[in-house]
């Protein structure tokens, strides 16, 4: 035997036994990395939340031209020349963005005054009835009670109008973000195929092809997704309406208008615009007619819910209610209204996003931006658009 080497029986027992078991390896190698992940994400945010005046007329801007983009794929099936699909889809925007901003001040502006002096005389009333029976208060408990209702409101008001990405109320930047998001929309719609070719150009070449196919589906979920919520829209504003017609509710112009705005914020804003409309009855009509005007109310929402939506919603956009709840909650936390605006396109187009990356149809596909030449701003002229199946582009 050689001097330096040990006998088996020493080698043994200078082993060190292993200490740490392959669970807690495991538990700690996937808590770090979502560690890692969390950190991204919240500098994301906080990067997000530090350029809101962009980010938010830009996410606008690509809702709206999602929306525009089949029309003015149709146009250009017409034989109309590009230029000129693309004036006449902006235009078509800005006629229905002056239409429904005409009928709000219109009618709001004459029938405010009223609507101020009937809440006021139905507040009179709300306190006389808490001081008799079977609540039989007195005038300084009756006080009370309603300034703790409506500060309780207004609290919870206050979790629309706050978060991360909250709408400023400067009128310059009010101002600023609806011409950067008209401006986007008008590019979006001349450009948006160079645009995007640009973008996945600074992707790896061999994920290209993946970034590419999910981009474009995500690009189908998110258009799908506006084009259904303007109808679903449509029929809420014209059902609540409608039924505020019938019951001689006054102005039913302007509650069907922001009944259709309201529509756009899934639950949240249905819970707005219907007790808006209920309010209105009980300020005029009273509480039977108020009752009534909210049942109609929980009867448009319940079609819309469960008859619109599964039959006029395509399968790449269509997410379990649970989701649109969370969606929606998470998104208003944390972004106050433009949150909840955007929580449900933006889920819509990760579920379409992930499933397409998925189902692994991207392997083996070539590179799009092969022979194109190199993805900078110069080497993409406007005048040549990429060329893409009009499916896919809508």
């Amino acid at each position: 035997m050689e001097k330096n080497q040990l006998p088996p029986a020493v080698e043994s027992h200078n082993e060190v036994p292993e200490v740490v078991p392959m669970g807690m390896k495991v538990a700690a190698a996937w808590a770090w990395r979502l560690l890692v992940i969390a950190a991204a994400l919240a500098l994301i945010l906080w990067a997000i939340v530090q350029l809101r005046i962009i980010v938010i007329p830009v996410i606008i801007a690509i809702l709206l031209a999602a929306l525009l983009r089949p029309f003015q794929m149709r146009l250009i099936s017409w034989r109309f020349p590009k230029w000129a699909a693309v004036i006449i889809a902006f235009l078509s925007l800005l006629v229905g963005l002056a239409l429904l901003i005409f009928l709000i001040i219109t009618q709001f502006r004459s029938g405010f005054d009223e609507l101020s002096l009937r809440s006021i005389e139905a507040y009179g009333h709300f306190n006389t009835w808490l001081t008799t029976l079977p609540f039989n208060l007195d005038h300084r408990q009756a006080e009370d009670f309603i300034n703790t209702l409506f500060s309780s409101v207004s609290d919870d008001r206050g979790i629309l109008v706050s978060g991360a990405l909250s709408v400023t109320t400067t009128v310059s930047h009010v101002v600023a973000g609806l011409l950067l998001a008209l401006f986007s929309t008008l590019f979006f719609l001349i450009d948006g195929g160079q645009i995007w070719r640009w973008f996945v150009g600074f992707m790896p070449t061999r994920a290209r092809a993946a970034v590419d196919g999910a981009g474009r589906a995500g690009w189908v979920s998110v258009g799908q997704y506006v084009r259904v919520q303007i109808f679903v829209a449509f029929v809420d504003a014209i059902g609540i309406g409608l039924g505020a017609l019938i019951l001689q509710v006054p102005l039913a112009i302007p509650i069907a208008v922001l009944v259709f705005l309201g529509s756009f914020i899934p639950f949240l804003g249905a819970i707005a615009t219907g007790i808006l409309a209920a309010f209105v009855a009980l300020v005029y009509n009273g509480p039977v007619n108020a009752l009534i005007m909210l049942g109609i109310v929980i009867l448009v929402n319940q079609i819309e819910g469960h008859v619109l939506q599964p039959l006029v919603m395509g399968t790449a956009v269509r997410v379990h209610p649970l989701g649109v709840v969370l969606a929606v909650s998470g998104g208003t936390l944390l972004a106050g209204i433009p949150g909840a605006l955007f929580a449900v396109p933006l889920v819509a187009a990760l579920n379409s996003m992930v499933k397409y990356l998925t189902s692994n149809t991207w392997k083996g596909m070539p590179d799009p931006l092969i022979d194109k030449g190199p993805p900078t701003v110069s080497s993409l002229p406007p005048s040549q658009p990429h060329k893409t199946p009009q499916k896919a582009e809508e």
